[in-house]
């Protein structure tokens, strides 16, 4: 049975394609040379946006954010082109990849870290190499490097692990205890993230069953509000402006955790851009997931004992729309 994809711009995927029957269609060096110059040409054809990739000989990873919208049509012509080339150079006749390709959802960067460490270290599994490093058919030399290939958004990888020396110990840690992403299968789809996200997803695809609107809706039917709504609503709530909380003190933490959640959750902004407002420049990167939980688990904990001082996260109406 077929599971409908879910996707919506902006979003997180963890993308295998494998070839017809699982036969190698990626074998000989020309031929993966081939699929990495349109992986580019794609790329940039539908303003997709890649972070990782690993190619196989007869399956490929990717991992990407649908930062268009147009993952459908990125996939369908990278395959398609490729598949065509392929007949070209190999003969025979009829589809190279299977038509249906596996299509994982991502929560955020957090989650983003397992699945890239995962895809990166799949050679390793596979007994080609011992370290990943001797593997050439995947993106692990354009991070932390003097001449990356343009290919990844390496800076958006380098940023979220946080140096050479971090990914290295996610290589030993997950070799070391044969780890995998914990994968959450779901009527919609294989998800990689929280019990929260999850939930999140499956209340929009059962309002798209049960209404039959149409799955494709562009960017200004989102479900979040814009983030100077998100603010505005904080500032009125708590009757403090965001620039005058003192992050020294142990109220202006909580109030700045307060808001990183609602920014997350009612914003749909992803720590890449949580980290650009002012309140937030002085921490890490890395420790935004971190203070994201914590602040959550508050908020949850503050609900269940009615503890009014810690204030419910609803001051911003959210806008109704549709995960394709």
């Amino acid at each position: 049975m077929r599971h409908a994809r879910v996707t919506y711009e902006g979003a997180y995927h963890h993308i295998i394609s494998r070839g017809l029957r699982g036969e190698p269609v990626l074998l000989s060096p020309e031929l993966k040379n081939y699929f990495l110059k349109l992986l580019m040409e794609a790329k940039n054809k539908y303003r997709i946006k890649i972070f990782a990739y690993c190619l196989m000989e007869n399956h490929y990873h990717l991992v990407l954010q649908n930062s268009s919208g147009r993952l459908g049509d990125f996939l369908r012509y990278l395959n398609g082109t490729f598949g065509k080339h392929y007949r070209y150079v190999e003969g025979g006749k009829g589809y190279v990849f299977q038509d249906r390709y596996k299509s994982t959802l991502i929560q955020d960067e957090t989650y983003m870290i397992m699945v890239l460490t995962y895809v990166l270290l799949n050679p390793v599994r596979a007994g080609i190499v011992k370290n990943p490093y001797e593997y050439i058919w995947s993106s692990l030399s354009d991070y932390f490097s003097e001449k990356p290939s343009g290919l990844v958004h390496h800076e958006f990888v380098e940023g979220i692990i946080g140096g050479k020396d971090k990914l290295d110990a996610l290589f030993m840690d997950w070799v070391s205890r044969d780890r995998s992403p914990d994968v959450r299968r779901t009527r919609f789809g294989e998800v990689v993230g929280d019990t929260g996200f999850v939930g999140e997803i499956e209340r929009r695809f059962n309002r798209i069953k049960s209404t039959g609107e149409n799955l494709r809706r562009r960017k200004k039917d989102c479900p979040f509000v814009e983030s100077s709504e998100v603010i505005r609503g904080f500032e009125k709530e708590f009757g403090v402006k965001v620039e005058k909380i003192d992050t020294s003190k142990r109220n202006g933490k909580r109030l700045r955790g307060e808001l990183l959640v609602r920014l997350r959750d009612e914003a749909g902004l992803k720590y890449s851009d949580i980290i650009r407002i002012p309140i937030f420049k002085n921490l890490r990167y890395s420790s935004l997931g971190k203070i994201y939980k914590r602040a959550k688990e508050r908020i949850k904990k503050g609900k269940e004992s009615g503890d009014k001082n810690v204030k419910k996260s609803t001051s911003v109406p959210r806008k109704e729309g549709i995960w394709i």
